[in-house]
């Protein structure tokens, strides 16, 4: 770590018990997942849906869950205003028209990034509902009115905080860390 303060507020354990919540959540408002889609924003959010599709998997092997990675580079309100943009690959194999699409991502805060898959999602149907899960939701910091369905934990920062979502399967540690913004971890 270099300066600043770094705080963390999930450690591998807890991040296992959310997800193993969120999880329980979805199957009780889903059952069978038949018309459900879970989609994984680009990049972050990914690994979060890969956890979680990886975990339903495991609860209820016979289920049967539509699952796809959405990549918004382009639908991103700033994306002009960024030097290098190097877009994600979307794995969209899956048919959203007429479904209910579960939308993952790791932190809720601004909403923008929430708005734009909501304007990437578009071209490839139209659901008959969305809905949000999010691991983190930094409840003070919003800039449009987006909530999250499906909430891991409320938390609350300052705008010069970051909140740092680690996940085993690519970054070798898994937790949840609160910190400045010239902290790297």
């Amino acid at each position: 770590m270099q300066h600043g303060q770094t705080k963390r507020i999930f450690d591998k354990e807890l991040l296992r018990i959310t997800i193993d919540r969120l999880c329980y959540q979805l199957i009780e408002n889903h059952n069978d997942f038949k018309g459900t889609v879970i989609i994984g924003i680009q990049s972050r959010g990914v690994l979060v849906s890969r956890r979680i599709f990886k975990r339903l998997q495991e609860i209820n092997p016979t289920i049967n869950i539509q699952y796809g990675e959405l990549d918004i580079s382009f639908y991103r309100d700033d994306f002009r205003r960024r030097e290098l943009i190097v877009p994600s690959a979307n794995k969209m194999d899956v048919e959203i028209e007429g479904k209910v699409v579960v939308l993952v991502d790791d932190v809720l805060y601004t909403g923008r990034t929430i708005r734009a898959a909501l304007d990437a999602l578009l071209d490839f149907g139209r659901p008959t509902k969305v809905e949000l899960l999010s691991l983190i939701d930094r409840k003070f910091s919003r800039e449009l009115p987006i909530a999250a369905d499906y909430i891991g934990q409320s938390i609350d920062t300052i705008a010069s905080e970051k909140v740092l979502v680690q996940l085993q399967s690519d970054d070798g540690d898994d937790g949840v860390w609160i910190t400045s913004s010239e902290t790297k971890l």
